[in-house]
C-alpha cells in the first residue's frame, strides 16, 4: 500500500465506498425492504464506484498532487542543466516515488555542490594568500634597496651597483610570477591556441638537454636516455608548448636532484600515444604531497624553491598544457630515491 498512484488511491477509495453502499442496501433489504429488486440493489454501488472514483481523483489531483507536481517540477528545473523540463509528469505513475527519488538526488547534488564550493572558497583564500606572499617578498626587498639608494647609497660605489642588480632580480621575479599567472589565466579560459604539428620528441628533448647543460654541470648532474629510447619517437602536438613542459620537468630534476646525480628520459609506445617519462634520483617527494603537486603555488620545500627562483606555477602550467592536448600527466616518487613525471602525447 506504500506510495500508491492517484488512480490507485481513487480506485481503492471508490471501491470501499461502493462496498459500504452495498452493505447498507443489503441491510435494508434484509430488515426493511425484502422485495427490493437486484438491479436496484446493484445500481447505487456502481454509481458510488464511478462517481466516487471521479470525485476522489479530482480532489487528489486538485488539492494534493498538483502541489506535489509543483515541487517535482521545481526540483527537476533546478537539476536541469538548461533549466528546462525534460519529463512529462503522469499521474498514472507513482509520482510520490518519483518525487522522493528527485528530492534525494537533489539533496545529494546540493551537498556535493556545497562541499565543492567550500573547497573552492578554501582554495581561493589560499591562492590569494600565496599570490600576496609571492609578490610581497620581492616588493619589500625592492623597496628596501631603492630607499637605501635614495638615502645616499646611490653615491656609495660599494653598494650602489650591487643594490641595483638585486633590485633588478626582484623585478624579474615579480615579472615571472605575473607572466605565469597570465599564462595560466589564458590557458584556463581556453585562450591558448595550439599549433599541432608532427615532430620528434627525442630530438626536442636533446635540445632541452643542451640548453640546460651548463646548469646541470654546476651540480655535476648528467642527462641521458633510458635503454632503447635513444632514437626518434614521432608525436603530434604543439612543439613549443611541449618544449616548455620538458624544460620545466628537467629543470626540476636539476633543482631537486642530488650532487652527481642523473636525469633519465624514456619513451614508451602506448598504441595511440607515446608516454614520455622524466626520471631523477633526487630527494624525492613524500606521498602526502603528490595529490597537490600540480596546484598553483604549491611547494613541497618552500624555502628551497624560492631560493632557486621558481614561481611555484611551473607544474600547474605543465598540467594545463598537457590537458590542453587532451592528454594526462602523472607523478610517482619515493623519498631519497627519486621522482618520475610521465605524460602522454598523440603518436604521429
Amino acid at each position: 500500500m506504500k506510495n500508491l498512484t492517484p488512480n490507485q488511491i481513487a480506485m481503492s477509495a471508490s471501491a470501499i465506498i461502493s462496498v459500504l453502499v452495498l452493505f447498507v442496501l443489503l441491510v435494508l433489504k434484509n430488515y426493511f425492504v425484502e422485495n427490493l429488486p437486484w438491479y436496484i440493489l446493484l445500481a447505487p454501488p456502481l454509481a458510488a464506484l464511478i462517481f466516487g472514483y471521479a470525485i476522489v481523483y479530482y480532489l487528489l489531483e486538485k488539492f494534493i498532487y498538483r502541489k506535489i507536481k509543483l515541487i517535482y517540477k521545481h526540483i527537476h528545473y533546478l537539476k536541469s542543466a538548461k533549466g528546462s523540463i525534460s519529463k512529462n509528469i503522469d499521474l498514472n505513475k507513482n509520482l510520490i516515488d518519483s518525487v522522493e527519488k528527485e528530492v534525494t538526488e537533489w539533496e545529494e547534488d546540493r551537498a556535493l555542490e556545497i562541499e565543492q564550493l567550500k573547497k573552492l572558497e578554501e582554495f581561493r583564500k589560499e591562492f590569494l594568500g600565496n599570490v600576496s606572499h609571492e609578490l610581497k617578498t620581492p616588493i619589500f626587498n625592492l623597496q628596501g634597496y631603492i630607499e637605501t639608494l635614495i638615502d645616499g647609497g646611490l653615491k656609495d660605489e660599494k653598494i650602489n651597483l650591487d643594490y641595483l642588480n638585486k633590485a633588478s632580480k626582484n623585478i624579474d621575479r615579480m615579472n615571472a610570477v605575473i607572466n605565469d599567472l597570465d599564462k595560466i589565466s589564458k590557458i584556463e579560459h581556453e585562450q591558448m591556441d595550439l599549433e599541432l604539428v608532427k615532430f620528434d620528441v627525442h630530438e626536442l628533448t636533446s635540445e632541452v638537454f643542451n640548453s640546460l647543460e651548463m646548469r646541470a654541470d654546476l651540480k655535476e648532474l648528467t642527462f641521458s636516455f633510458k635503454e632503447d629510447c635513444d632514437k626518434p619517437f614521432m608525436v603530434r602536438g604543439d612543439r613549443s608548448r611541449i618544449r616548455e613542459v620538458l624544460v620545466n620537468l628537467i629543470t626540476n630534476s636539476i633543482i631537486y636532484g642530488k650532487e652527481g646525480g642523473k636525469t633519465l628520459v624514456g619513451y614508451y609506445d602506448m598504441n595511440d600515444n607515446i608516454l614520455i617519462e622524466v626520471t631523477d634520483n633526487g630527494i624525492g617527494i613524500e606521498e602526502k604531497h603528490l595529490s597537490r603537486l600540480f596546484e598553483r603555488f604549491y611547494r613541497v620545500d618552500k624555502s628551497r624553491s624560492r631560493e632557486q627562483g621558481g614561481t611555484g606555477l611551473g607544474l600547474s602550467i605543465v598540467k594545463h598544457i598537457i590537458e590542453a592536448h587532451t592528454q594526462t600527466i602523472t607523478v610517482r616518487s619515493t623519498p631519497e630515491v627519486g621522482s618520475t613525471f610521465g605524460f602522454t602525447l598523440e603518436k604521429a
